[in-house]
């Protein structure tokens, strides 16, 4: 399955690249292909483009806040969980996706 996913905390530090890194491992594992973009107080960083999200079957938002330029992933089955249930359950969120 291609998964994209965007982590985003208020703060934009610690639990935002936490979360990304919990669900790249556990995606990666699994045997899913997946692509990830942070946003927070660094900005929007890896950012997806228009044909990283056309490919992908679902888009993962991990997220405490709104995900900035959202509208790109119109018409795209999202999934949208906090960033702690991605820190400490991946396998769970990754089964919401239907992956």
């Amino acid at each position: 399955m291609k998964i994209v996913a965007v982590t985003a905390c208020p703060t934009g530090i610690a639990h935002t690249y936490m979360a990304a890194e919990q669900l790249e491992k556990t995606a990666r594992a699994a045997g899913h292909t997946i692509k990830l973009e942070t946003q927070g107080a660094m900005g929007i960083e890896n950012e997806l483009t228009r044909s990283d999200i056309a490919a992908a079957d679902v888009a993962i938002f991990a997220v405490d806040i709104e995900v900035e330029k959202k509208e790109r992933f119109d018409g795209k089955r999202i999934v949208k969980v906090g960033v702690a249930e991605a820190i400490k359950n991946p396998k769970g969120v990754l089964e919401k996706a239907g992956a």
